[in-house]
Formats: structure tokens, C-alpha cells, sequence
């Protein structure tokens, strides 16, 4: 799908998405509870699609219903063997459930789709063969065998938040008790943190050393309870692109349904904006931004890499050098988002320039049209959506259909009209 979008309008309030982090999170300990679960979600997509179509793989039923979702959890003794887990293209589905299947012996063929085959998957891979699964890469299939054990676990914590939340999954269905030990500097903590509330709703909370060592019970002391009825909050990564087009564009945006304080990292966007000068405000579950005069910041990413494309485009709006640092991880996402931001905002006139794990943006002036190359990444159809508001110029999005990833109404709920799009 081709989106022309030339001096877009846009809704002045947007319901947010489900969160993709929160709803991942939720179906796992609902697949391996004591007894059924609702899971309460307002949008899905394509990657959440996804965690679901691999549960069912392994032995779960997972019911659509009216507002969400009913999981029946996979029987004991009844983990269906030599599952085929279809990813698409989801990350956050295979690094999840990757230690899921050798914590419950599920042999298993994982099918990794677009650029998936291509993202790092150590040291996670190496930390599992250390404790008795073996896998094997076939072309795009990762092939996996064998049963990982109850144990003491280490792992670097400055690669990927999600090999982490994945062994902390694993762990807690292990019988007996297990250690996780992390080395280095912790990166996206608060995915990790995201994990541990989703567990502890599970009644399986992990316990954390002060020397940040994470102690599981294992599953005999502490099973996965249900709570029963779960609502999946609203997300503030989907929620960053229409705040940001407040912060940028004509009028306010009021954003509803998320939940306030959040332990999702991406809430920062809320910070932020406030740092570029927008104004924000919350109420209840909504925020608002308002438009008002921008200048630069010093942004440090490693907590919030996803959220570097839209601030990047907020940053070409903001008077004087915006510096992006500590993002290298984007350039093993959907695209080198490093790369991908600066050739979608080069393109429409923005003046930025890229570091070995950065960006450097010059912001103030008036940008041009152009047609953007998204690179079958989401977060850059979006961003480029949102750049259109600056400029006066048609922006052409071929491709936009990756948005189905993670925001699958975001150019029916957010870009109003304005705009034409083709199937070409």
C-alpha cells in the first residue's frame, strides 16, 4: 500500500493501541497457568498474531472473543512435540519463547520471516546450549531439541532486554528453583521490569539480589495462577506518534487509555516532549500535548531505542542540534533505524547525520516532500507520516502496509484524511 499525504489532517484524540510489550507478556504466563484467562485488548497486530499463533503451536487454545482474547493454558503433560512456531517477524515472539520451549521440552522448529533471520540471537543461544538444548539454523528455520534445566543462569544484559524476560519465563516453569545472573550494564530495563510484573500477576514474582541476581522459585512453589480477567494496557510506543504530532503540528493531540505511571520504558516520550518544550499534560488515563516553541536536547536512547525515529522527527521541529546517543542496538531491528532515519528524514529535507550510535539532527527549518524508502519498518512508515506535518510538499509512503507490525489502524485512527492510498 501506497499513503500520499499532503498537509494531513489529523484526529485531535486517539485511543491507544493495546501494548505489543504488555500483551506478549500476558499470553505467555496465560499459556502456562492453572486455568483459563480473559485477556481484555482493544487492537492486536501483526506481531502479537504472532506470540499467539506459536502458543497454540505448543498446546494452548486461544479464543477471540468480544474485546480480547480467552487463553486456555496448554495441559499438563500435553505440550504438543515438533511444533512448527511460526515468528513472522517478530523478535519479541522468538527470544521469547525460544527458552519457553527448552523449559518445557518442546522440540520445535521456529520460522523467522523478513529481516529475523538476520537479528543476533547470542548470547542467548550460547547460554542455552551450555544447559542441554541444542539448536540449528536452516536457512530461515531455527531448529531447536532438548530440555534446559533448573540451574544457575548468567547473561549479559547489554545486548537485548529480551533474552533476558525470555530465561526469566523459562526459568519459572522449571520445577525447581534457578538463579539468572546478569553482567554488564543493563540495558532496557524497563522491558525487563515489564517481564517481572507479568510474572508477578502470575503469582510467580522473581526476587531480586541487591547484587541484581534474579531467584526463581520454580514452578512446584510457585505455580502460575491466573488472575482470571487481565486487561492489556494502552501502548506508549504506538501512543509516541500521534503525542509527537502534538507536539509538532497545529493543534493538540489528546491521547486516552494509558495507563499512568507506566513501567513501560517508552512512557519516557512523555519527558521528552516536555524537554523539547511541548507542553503535556495528564489526566486520569489521558494525555494531551500541546504545540508550543521547540529547541534541541541531549537524549541518551538506551533505554527508549524505539522511540529514536519519532524523536528524530520532533528534533527537525526543534530550534538548534538535537543528539541522539547510546541507540547502536536499532541498527539490528526491522531496518538499520539508525540508517533508515536518516535517509527517510534526508529525503524530505531534514538535516541529520548519523554516528556509530546516534544521530545528530539540526532542526528549524522547513522541510520538503519527497518519497520515503520505510525499508518494510513500521516505525518509520509512522515517523514519516508524522514528518509529513512539516512540510507543505506531498510525502509518498510506499509500503505502508508494514505498519500491520504494531499499529495495524494507524493511518485510519491517527491520519484522518488528506491522504490517498493504492494497492501498487
Amino acid at each position: 500500500m501506497t499513503v500520499t499525504l499532503k498537509d494531513p489532517v489529523y484526529a485531535h484524540t486517539v485511543a491507544a493501541p493495546s501494548s505489543k510489550s504488555a500483551a506478549h507478556r500476558a499470553l505467555i504466563t496465560a499459556a502456562f497457568a492453572d486455568r483459563e484467562t480473559t485477556l481484555l485488548l482493544r487492537t492486536s497486530c501483526e506481531d502479537i498474531d504472532a506470540t499467539a499463533r506459536c502458543l497454540v503451536a505448543l498446546g494452548a487454545n486461544v479464543l477471540p472473543i468480544e474485546g480480547g482474547l480467552k487463553i486456555t493454558p496448554v495441559a499438563p503433560g500435553q505440550v504438543k512435540k515438533n511444533a512448527i512456531l511460526d515468528c513472522g517477524e517478530s523478535g519479541s515472539t522468538l527470544r521469547f519463547l525460544l527458552p519457553v520451549c527448552g523449559a518445557i521440552g518442546a522440540d520445535a522448529t521456529f520460522l523467522r520471516r523478513g529481516r529475523l533471520p538476520e537479528r543476533p540471537l547470542e548470547p542467548l543461544a550460547t547460554t542455552l546450549r551450555e544447559h542441554g538444548m541444542t539448536l540449528t539454523e536452516s536457512g530461515a528455520e531455527l531448529i531447536t531439541c532438548g530440555q534446559i534445566g533448573a540451574g544457575d543462569y548468567a547473561i549479559a544484559a547489554n545486548v537485548s532486554s529480551q533474552y533476558i524476560s525470555g530465561l526469566l519465563f523459562a526459568l519459572s516453569l522449571i520445577d525447581a528453583p534457578s538463579t539468572l545472573a546478569l553482567t554488564g550494564k543493563v540495558e532496557s530495563a524497563p522491558y525487563i521490569d515489564m517481564t517481572v510484573d507479568a510474572l508477578s500477576r502470575f503469582g510467580a514474582p522473581p526476587q531480586q539480589k541487591p547484587d541484581g541476581t534474579y531467584r526463581l522459585a520454580g514452578r512446584k512453589a510457585a505455580p502460575l495462577t491466573s488472575p482470571g480477567t487481565l486487561t492489556v494496557e494502552g501502548d506508549f510506543s504506538g501512543a509516541a506518534f500521534p503525542l509527537a504530532m502534538g507536539a509538532i503540528g497545529p493543534h493538540p493531540v489528546t491521547v486516552t487509555g494509558l495507563s499512568l505511571p507506566s513501567k513501560q520504558g517508552d512512557s519516557e516520550i512523555l519527558a521528552l516532549l516536555a524537554r523539547f518544550g511541548a507542553r503535556v499534560e495528564a489526566s486520569g488515563d489521558s494525555v494531551t500535548v500541546t504545540p508550543a516553541p521547540l529547541r534541541g536536547l541531549e537524549i541518551d536512547a538506551r533505554q527508549i531505542p524505539d522511540l529514536v525515529p519519532i524523536l528524530a522527527v520532533v528534533a527537525t521541529a526543534a530550534a538548534g542540534t538535537t543528539r541522539i546517543t547510546g541507540a547502536e542496538r536499532l541498527r539490528l531491528k526491522e531496518s538499520d533505524r539508525i540508517a533508515s532515519t536518516t535517509a527517510f528524514l534526508r529525503t524530505v529535507g531534514g538535516d541529520i547525520a548519523e554516528t556509530p550510535d546516534g544521530l545528530v539532527i539540526r532542526g528549524g527549518a522547513k522541510l520538503c516532500g519527497g518519497i520515503v524508502d520505510v525499508c518494510g519498518d513500521h516505525r518509520i512508515a509512522m515517523s514519516a507520516a508524522a514528518a509529513a506535518l512539516l512540510t507543505d510538499e506531498t510525502v509518498v509512503i510506499p509500503g505502508a502496509e508494514c505498519v500491520q507490525k504494531s499499529y495495524p489502524t494507524f493511518f485510519e485512527e491517527v491520519i484522518l484524511s488528506s491522504q490517498e492510498r493504492s494497492n501498487k
